[in-house]
């Protein structure tokens, strides 16, 4: 697919109107459509490769606009959310495709558990639905209504013969084994995949995407569909968004329920009640491993990223890494302030959360690298839930367009900005779409980054 920048353009353009592009197996399931008053199965969501559970924030208050009670919703937390190189071979804080199997089964049950329900719908983005089809393929069909396949790579990030024992080869040992049969679905299972249409970045021909510019990987944009799925083409979605964005929201909340959402905009509550978990990158890999002796700090901001008023909370992780609750107005903009062991000072800056969350998560900011040695102040752009894509989006950090975002394919979720000025103390703004976050910049010789991170 050739990406001009009229094509980007366009599909960005249609995203809110269009209708998805059906695709189907010979033999496709769809999911029965519900009749009125009938309960939705409680849902699981399954994050993907180096991520953790709060990706699914905006997608479960979503879910609670539209009446789906939160006591009915899960999304697992790997411990170690990074694949191993060599599935066979043990790597330190990363985990193996029976290790993710293993701990979905157990969260399956704990959610079986908690709703009493027979069976239960599973979503996954990305690697998360490798461990879904996993458990499905190896005694879990039984417990499982419907799969819900967001960007999943299930053809491979690449198809090649070396590497066999890598779980994203499409012609390695694990994924012949999900694939192998005339259909690539469970029988009694509603299948349905949601992909982009050539702007996911792990469904591409050629392998510039992961470090081998001009070598074919052997898989396309179809990559992540299934035979015997449903299979939908959600236009000029990335591959996160694939799983995380509105569009994406409706495909899901459809194919569960079996009926279209009541509404696709949160609703937001009157008091809001924020909790998370602190984790850490011990060794430079990110895990989901509660980090105790963590100091969180939280503050409400002004329109230009200064404190507002007294602090709202301090806290100190204990073993399981918590902090909070706190209560707060869903109209507020917030400062976290994490202070971690071997861990910059991290500030982080979020636009108003709507809804309440025991998902927000904190980790702390990269270390300090050689081209921030001579910054006065470094600030970070992040988008967990999305990449920036140029010129499909409006990505202004400081009043300027990122020179470290690439165009075209989105590939890149953070951005960077380093101040050289004595002056540079003040405040910055960045903006994605008509999301806006300013922060206050921090001295970097006091080893303080400030991290403006996007919700949407």
């Amino acid at each position: 697919m050739k990406l001009s920048r009229r094509t980007i353009l366009q599909g960005a353009g249609s995203l809110p109107f269009a209708i998805a592009s059906l695709r189907t197996g010979a033999s496709a399931q769809s999911a029965p459509a519900a009749a009125p008053g009938t309960e939705v199965p409680p849902i699981l969501f399954v994050h993907g490769n180096g991520d953790y559970d709060a990706l699914w924030m905006t997608t479960l208050w979503r879910m609670e606009s539209n009446g789906i009670a939160r006591d009915r919703m899960m999304a697992i937390n790997f411990t170690d959310p990074n694949a191993r190189s060599d599935d066979k071979v043990e790597q330190a804080n990363r985990s193996s495709t029976e290790d993710q199997r293993r701990e979905l089964a157990a969260a399956i049950v704990e959610l079986k558990r908690r709703t009493g329900a027979a069976r239960v719908a599973l979503v996954g983005s990305s690697r998360g639905g490798y461990s879904i089809r996993n458990v499905i393929k190896n005694g879990g069909a039984g417990d499982v209504s419907h799969a819900v396949l967001c960007g999943t790579p299930n053809h491979g990030v690449f198809a090649t013969d070396d590497q066999p024992n890598n779980e994203f080869n499409g012609r390695g040992v694990f994924l012949r084994g999900l694939n192998e049969g005339e259909s690539e679905v469970t029988p009694g299972i509603a299948f349905l995949t949601l992909r982009s249409d050539g702007m996911d970045k792990y469904a591409q021909a050629d392998g510039r995407f992961i470090g081998k510019p001009g070598t074919p990987t052997g898989v396309t944009n179809e990559g992540p569909e299934l035979k015997g799925a449903t299979n939908l083409v959600l236009g000029a979605l990335d591959h996160r968004e694939v799983a995380f964005h509105p569009r994406a929201f409706r495909e899901i909340y459809k194919f569960i329920a079996g009926r279209e959402p009541d509404r696709i905009s949160i609703r937001p509550e009157a008091k809001v009640t924020l909790s998370g978990l602190v984790t850490g990158t011990p060794g430079g890999v990110p895990t989901n491993r509660p980090v105790a002796g963590a100091t969180v700090e939280i503050f409400r901001t002004s329109e230009d990223g200064f404190r507002k008023g007294d602090g709202l909370h301090k806290s100190q992780t204990g073993a399981d890494g918590r902090w909070g609750p706190v209560q707060v107005d869903p109209t507020w903009t917030l400062e976290f302030v994490l202070t971690a062991p071997d861990a910059p000072i991290t500030h982080i800056f979020r636009s108003p959360f709507p809804r309440s969350s025991d998902v927000v998560h904190l980790r702390p900011a990269r270390p300090f690298g050689p081209a921030d040695a001579k910054a006065h102040a470094v600030a970070i752009m992040s988008r967990p839930r999305g990449y920036f894509g140029l010129p499909r989006d409006v990505v202004l950090f400081g009043g300027e367009e990122p020179k470290d975002v690439k165009s075209g394919v989105p590939t890149d979720s953070a951005t960077t900005v380093r101040r050289y000025s004595i002056d540079a103390f003040g405040s910055i703004v960045a903006q994605f779409n008509e999301e806006r976050v300013a922060a206050r910049l921090w001295p970097a010789e006091q080893n303080r980054i400030a991290v403006a991170e996007l919700t949407y």
